[in-house]
């Protein structure tokens, strides 16, 4: 389950990765989470992928999103050189601990205008009713 300490480790996690070079894809899928009483709430950027190309898989406790970004074709014949290029290109994947408790059921995916969104129910706690064991008094 998402927790303050889980998102502040993730979040450390990607900056100390970024402060040592070691440039994952995870400023190309910005994201936001929001919590409600019942329900964890995520927005993630995609914009320009086409939704057959985006999974999105629960294992091991993490929620892990993939997304292949293709290159724009060029028709066939025509020759060209980039003088700029800046858009990615490429496979980009990024994974949220979610807890052991959170089944595929649990979750909710709707791919719309560039944006993924998740949500990801919550664990209801069962309240624990006290059972007695009350002993029948014969007559």
């Amino acid at each position: 389950m998402l927790t303050p300490y889980t998102l502040a480790r993730s979040m450390f996690e990607e900056l100390a990765d970024s402060a040592f070079g070691n440039h994952n894809s995870s400023g190309l899928m910005r994201t936001d989470i929001r919590e409600t009483e019942t329900r964890y709430e995520v927005a993630i950027d995609l914009a320009g992928i086409k939704k057959e190309n985006l999974t999105i898989e629960l294992k091991n406790g993490n929620l892990v999103i993939s997304a292949i970004v293709e290159q724009d074709p060029v028709p066939e014949g025509e020759k060209f050189r980039y003088l700029r290029r800046e858009r990615f290109v490429g496979t980009m994947q990024r994974s949220f601990y979610v807890g052991e408790k959170v089944r595929q059921e649990d979750i909710h995916a709707k791919y719309e205008n560039g944006t993924l969104y998740l949500i990801i129910q919550k664990e209801i706690p069962v309240p624990q009713i006290e059972s007695r064991n009350l002993i029948a008094i014969e007559d």
